[in-house]
C-alpha cells in the first residue's frame, strides 16, 4: 500500500452544499473518531501503526498531516524523510496512510476538526500503537 489522496468534489445550489468523496470505500473500516487539537497544542506527533491504516477527512478548518515510513519499529532512523499533505474543509479529499507509517497532525486554524477512519478493531489497538517523541522528526520541513 502507498500513501494516496482520494479526490472528491462539492455540489452547491440554493439549498447549500454537499461534499463527497465517492471513490473512498469503507472496506475494512472498523471505527472512526474526530480530532480537535487545542489552540495551546496544535500538533499531535508522532503515532505509528504497524497494522492499522488511517484515512483522514477534514470537516472544519485545515490540517497539515505528516507521515513517515518506519524502517525499524524499535529504533527508527532520525533521518527518515517526512512527507506531508494539507487537508482543508473546503476540499473534499481523503488522505489514506497505510499501515507501517507514523503520522503527525497539525491544526492550521483554531477550531479545526479532522475525521479519522481506522481499519484495526479497538481490541487490537494497544498492540499496534507505537508512540514516538514529538521531536523525533520535524513536520515543518
Amino acid at each position: 500500500m502507498v500513501i494516496k489522496v482520494i479526490e472528491g468534489n462539492t455540489f452547491s445550489d440554493a439549498r447549500g452544499s454537499v461534499s463527497f468523496v465517492n471513490d473512498f470505500k469503507f472496506t475494512d473500516i472498523e471505527r472512526f473518531y474526530v480530532i480537535c487539537n487545542s489552540d495551546e497544542n496544535p500538533i499531535r506527533a508522532w503515532q505509528g501503526h504497524k497494522l492499522d491504516s488511517k484515512n483522514f477527512f477534514c470537516i472544519a478548518g485545515s490540517f497539515k498531516i505528516g507521515y513517515v515510513k518506519i524502517d525499524d519499529w524499535g529504533n527508527p532512523s532520525s533521518t527518515l524523510v517526512v512527507d506531508s499533505t494539507i487537508l482543508h474543509a473546503d476540499d473534499a479529499r481523503v488522505l489514506h496512510v497505510p499501515a507501517g507509517y507514523a503520522n503527525a497532525i497539525v491544526a492550521l486554524e483554531s477550531g479545526s476538526k479532522l475525521m479519522s477512519f481506522s481499519t484495526l478493531p479497538l481490541s487490537q489497538v494497544k498492540e499496534d500503537d507505537v508512540r514516538f517523541a514529538p521531536d523525533t522528526w520535524s513536520i515543518n520541513e
